[in-house]
Order: C-alpha cells, then sequence, then structure tokens
C-alpha cells in the first residue's frame, strides 16, 4: 500500500509498504479521509514520535475490508470512524473509565502506525460506526470535535442560554462555536489572530468575532455581554497571553477551561489572581475526549450532531493526497501559512 512515513522530523517520505498484518481482533479500515491535527506539526516538525519510522495520522474514518475472527458487531462494507486511543483498561484511571488519563496507552499515528496510507488495521474495540449521511470527511473530524464537546461541555459545563467566548479558531475552535450555537447558547464570541479564520468561525455560528491583534480581546468580550463577562470561556490556542485574557473575559462565577496544548509557563498578575477569586471563577484543564463506555459521550455525542446539520466543509481548508503531504509540511515549517484542517485523500476524494 501506499503510506507517508516519518522517519525523523522534517524527514516525511511517500513510500510503498507492506500492508499492516490483521489480528483476529482488528478489522482492516480503507482510509477515505485522515485529518491533519494540530498536534501532528509539533510532532512531525520538532519533536518526532514514539517509533520510528512512523506512520502518522489518527483522526481517521473509512470503509471496513476485512474483520478478524474475534471481531463481532462489524462486517466488511460499514463505514466506521476510529477513536485512536488504545487504553490499557488496568490503571487507576483506565478502571475509573477515565481513559484520557490512562497511563499506559497505546495510539495510531504516534505510538503505533495510523492513517497517513491507504490501510489500517484496527482493534474492534476503536471502531465506531458511522451513520448513514456523514460523509467521510466530516467522520475524519469527530476526534477534533468530540475535544471541542469534551472541553465545552464536560469540563466547561455549558448549558442553553450561556454566553460562550472561544479563543482560538483553529479546528476544536469551531466545532466549539458550532456546539454552542446549536446548543443554543445566548451569544457565541470568537476570538483569533487570523481575519481567514474568524470569517469561518462567523460562517459556523459566531455572533461576535474579535481580532486580538487589532481589537482589546478583554474589553471586546466584556462590551457584547454589556460588561458581564462570558459566562464560558475556553482556550484552544494555548498561548499564556490568551490563557491570562481567558480569565478576565470570565463572568463572575464563570467557568474557564485551558484546553489548548501550550509548553509554556503561565504567570498570573495580582489582578489575574484577584479577578478569578473574587468573582469565584473555576479553571478547569481539559486533555483529550475519551470516557466510560469507551470510547464515551464526547464521541458518541459529537458523532449525533452531523446528523442534525454539523459540517467540517467550512471547517476544511486544504484537501490533499498522500504525494501532497511532505509539502503541506514544509509550507507549514517556512512559518506564517494560512491553514486550518488538512483533510488528506489517501484514495482521491469520496
Amino acid at each position: 500500500m501506499k503510506a507517508v512515513r516519518m522517519y525523523k522530523p522534517k524527514d516525511l517520505r511517500v513510500e510503498e509498504v507492506p500492508k499492516p498484518e490483521m489480528q483476529a481482533d482488528e478489522a482492516m479500515v480503507k482510509v477515505h479521509a485522515c485529518g491533519v491535527c494540530g498536534s501532528d506539526i509539533p510532532r512531525i516538525l520538532t519533536y518526532g514520535a514514539h517509533v520510528s519510522p512512523i506512520i502518522c495520522g489518527h483522526e481517521f474514518a473509512g470503509e471496513i475490508e476485512a474483520v478478524g475472527e474475534d471481531v463481532k458487531g462489524f462486517e466488511a462494507g460499514e463505514r466506521v470512524v476510529v477513536p485512536p486511543l488504545v487504553p490499557c483498561g488496568h490503571c487507576e484511571w483506565c478502571q475509573k473509565g477515565v481513559y484520557s488519563l490512562c497511563e499506559d496507552y497505546d495510539y495510531y499515528g504516534s505510538r503505533r502506525d495510523g492513517a497517513y496510507a491507504q490501510y489500517v488495521s484496527v482493534k474492534q474495540t476503536n471502531l465506531l460506526k458511522v451513520p448513514d449521511g456523514v460523509s467521510y470527511e466530516d467522520a475524519a473530524t469527530l476526534d477534533p470535535c468530540a475535544n471541542a464537546w469534551h472541553g465545552l461541555i464536560n469540563r466547561g459545563h455549558f448549558k442553553a442560554g450561556d454566553t460562550v467566548a472561544v479563543v482560538g479558531a483553529g479546528p476544536i475552535g469551531l466545532f466549539a462555536v458550532q456546539i454552542a450555537h446549536m446548543k443554543g447558547a445566548k451569544q457565541v464570541i470568537a476570538v483569533d489572530v487570523w481575519d481567514q479564520k474568524l470569517d469561518i468561525a462567523k460562517k459556523v455560528g459566531a455572533d461576535v468575532v474579535v481580532n486580538s491583534l487589532s481589537t482589546d480581546p478583554v474589553a471586546a468580550v466584556k462590551t457584547a455581554t454589556d460588561g458581564e463577562g462570558a459566562n464560558v470561556v475556553v482556550d484552544f490556542s494555548g498561548a499564556p497571553a490568551a490563557q491570562k485574557q481567558a480569565i478576565m473575559m470570565a463572568s463572575k462565577m464563570g467557568r474557564v477551561v485551558f484546553l489548548g496544548i501550550s509548553h509554556k509557563g503561565l504567570d498570573l498578575s495580582e489582578k489575574e489572581v484577584d479577578t478569578l477569586m473574587r468573582g469565584q471563577i473555576e479553571l478547569a484543564g481539559s486533555w483529550n475526549s475519551f470516557t466510560d463506555p469507551y470510547p464515551g459521550e464526547d464521541w458518541t455525542e459529537s458523532l449525533k450532531m452531523y446528523t442534525r446539520g454539523m459540517t467540517a466543509k467550512d471547517i476544511i481548508s486544504h484537501r490533499l493526497s498522500l504525494e501532497e503531504v511532505p509539502g503541506i509540511f514544509e509550507k507549514i515549517d517556512g512559518g506564517h501559512y494560512f491553514f486550518n484542517k488538512i483533510m488528506i485523500y489517501p484514495w482521491g476524494q469520496v
């Protein structure tokens, strides 16, 4: 089969490789669409992966070509999406059903071969059927959508009637905009530094958009909410400046969620700490989206949203073949390059 393998950071090669061997508890999935996750970018350009060489890619959907002898409830020809985490099942957090915190997990695309390829052999426990009417490319964005659901609803406790501020209008942030809008937010405010992303945010449901390079985002959120602030603020950027602003955007008794990956320290000023305490603001972290029964309601509830009109079509900025994958990472590595969700089609678009 054809695949893109990473040998070391910045060394991606389109190659013919052996088709994976299917185990008794696995299904052979013909990959029709695979998204590029934000975590793939530092993995491919800077840090590398846990094994080398490796086929990256963990946001994918496809068609079952064959099933192993121990697989029950799935058959050839069915359309599936793949939650990529393979939890150990034995640690404290797996026993509690909080699989995102598993202490000895495996993962398609970072610890074992993933879906920048034409085929992946997938454990039955990692198969989720795709409803009729949901496209492969929409299904392949279920992972970032489930992360948005987890941050907004599971950790941010969003409810209909809340005002929501989404800081960072990348793919996960844009799904949060859609979810909040579709589930009855009073107002959705999107903040980013790219006008192109803010245009998409408005298209998918944002009532107010703020470019934080040209406008004070805290003042803009306060103005949009008549001085009260947002009930739920989720930072999807991971930028320390944005994380600090998120605290200042929140209403009294508001909920602030940090979801964007930072790798940087965060120094809070006296005013920010005072606001956090005196406003009795809840500050929560959000990591991944896997709960019991696996993969959990973040995934199953998000999947239902696609049957009710949610879509990734406006979020996807690039649609590529496998041969084009090394080139897009070279462009991203080159600097200021606009992209949103990049979608790869190993067999061509369907």
